[in-house]
């Protein structure tokens, strides 16, 4: 058994994500996405910016191409994916989004193996299989409603859903090399920094800033919302890609999967929502993955 930081990181992001989703339920707010997108990943550039300034205060050298792959891993993974991302969790409903989230584990391994040379072994594996079928009965839900949507709109909205999932991909992938060659505060932050100037971006070109600023206006539960977005981007965006800089990319994508079995666990504990045996089930099975995940 070889449980490594690496290892280590990964569970405790898949963990605080999982709280900051709580929370973010938990204050029964209601939101646009685009607004909540927007303001948790500014908090989190800040909160960076402030980061630095204390641990890691010397702007490092860092090759003009080292710089655009890190802002461009950060633009795709986060803007565009997430962008795409909640527009396809509004279409198609949270049950099968969450089943297409698992395809996020696939897409890094082979992306990880194409760029990376990167391979799983032998019980890894299996481990995977069962980490993502396990989320796949944890999050698996009969949906009746999403019948009433048209089969064209359907297709889009999980074909939008896909290419979010891929995109995020695509973004670590590219993120993981810069890692171990630069300092990864500068990097974790500059990746947050490439996603909210697209952002920005899209904002100017949209101009809907006044709208934004109505949403923002009619928030009432701010501290939820702040200690949501502190531990589900600034959290977790660390622990996220210190995952990734200690262990290998399709390890770390697996093990952030087993998020969705903390979010049942927690939502049991903290929301009072009962889980039938399916869930349990999914639960069993994905924690005998991550135990074999970790297997060597």
């Amino acid at each position: 058994m070889n449980f490594g930081i690496g290892e280590f990181f990964s569970l405790a992001c898949a963990l605080v994500w999982a709280i900051a989703v709580v929370l973010f339920k938990k204050s029964g707010e209601s939101i646009a996405p685009f607004a909540l997108n927007l303001f948790k990943n500014s908090l989190a550039a800040g909160l960076l910016g402030l980061t630095l300034l204390v641990l890691s205060p010397t702007v490092p050298s860092m090759p003009p191409l080292s710089l655009a792959l890190i802002l461009l891993s950060g633009f795709l993974g986060i803007c565009l994916g997430d962008t795409l991302y909640l527009g396809a969790l509004n279409t198609i409903g949270a049950s099968r989004m969450a089943v297409a989230q698992t395809l996020f584990s696939p897409f890094v391994i082979v992306l990880s193996a194409i760029f990376l040379h990167e391979r799983l072994h032998g019980l890894q594996w299996a481990g995977a299989a069962c980490v993502l079928g396990g989320i796949v009965l944890v999050t698996w839900v009969r949906d009746a409603g999403i019948s009433t949507l048209d089969a064209r709109r359907l297709r889009r909205g999980a074909a939008a859903g896909v290419l979010s999932v891929f995109l995020m991909a695509v973004g670590i992938v590219m993120a993981k090399p810069m890692l171990a060659l630069h300092d990864f505060l500068w990097v974790v932050w500059l990746r947050v920094v490439g996603g909210v100037a697209g952002l920005i971006v899209t904002v100017a070109w949209k101009r809907n800033a006044g709208d934004l600023l109505a949403q923002y206006r009619r928030v009432r539960h701010w501290p939820q919302i702040v200690a949501g977005s502190f531990a589900g981007t600034y959290m977790s965006m660390m622990l996220w890609l210190a995952g990734y800089k200690y262990t290998s990319a399709s390890v770390a994508a697996v093990l952030n999967e087993t998020a969705a079995v903390f979010i049942v666990l927690l939502a049991v504990l903290f929301l009072g929502e009962k889980v039938g045996r399916r869930q349990v089930a999914g639960v069993t099975l994905a924690m005998l993955g991550v135990g074999l995940m970790v297997l060597r």
